[in-house]
């Protein structure tokens, strides 16, 4: 399979890969604001993908190859109906997506984003539309985090069954 790979600007910013809502889905933590005192660091739905030939690579080696695409699309939840911020629906009481809300992106690079054990943090914007390109993030916005917490190789394939191999 012919493998998507980032792309940049002159500049070093990320251009906002295409076609990523076809890429292979691997899951959709949700950390509501009415669960987090009403202020969550990421308050929506994050359904992440993976570009296909990374995710290719990675079932084969158990390693996420150079120029792997993470991509994290936010969508945050239907207005509450209750305290716990969830709602009743047809299918019973729970939380259920609404808007899109942005997108993150993680790309692996060894060389390029060494200084952040080898990924680089994208933001397309936490909000619609989402923007064209992404400026690289500090290792305080989004590394430190990946680095204390993510289980494998900066990413938090403990959250992602299909990824936690």
């Amino acid at each position: 399979m012919a493998r998507y790979l980032p792309e940049f600007t002159d500049s070093g910013d990320l251009i906002l890969p295409k076609n990523f809502e076809r890429w292979i889905y691997v899951g959709s933590p949700l950390t509501p604001n009415a669960l987090n005192g009403g202020k969550a660091n990421f308050p929506e739905f994050h359904n992440v993908y993976i570009e296909p030939g990374a995710y290719d690579i990675y079932l084969k080696t158990g390693v996420f190859p150079e120029g792997t695409i993470m991509f994290k699309e936010l969508q945050l939840t239907l207005p509450q109906q209750h305290p716990d911020g969830s709602r009743d629906e047809p299918s019973g009481r729970g939380y259920f997506p609404g808007k899109l809300n942005g997108a993150d992106v993680s790309v692996k690079d060894s060389k390029r984003f060494a200084a952040t054990h080898g990924w680089g943090y994208f933001n397309f914007n936490h909000s619609e539309p989402k923007a064209a390109t992404g400026k690289l993030k500090t290792a305080a916005e989004c590394a430190d985090c990946h680095t204390a917490n993510a289980k494998k190789d900066m990413v938090w394939t403990q959250f992602y069954p299909r990824l936690d191999k």
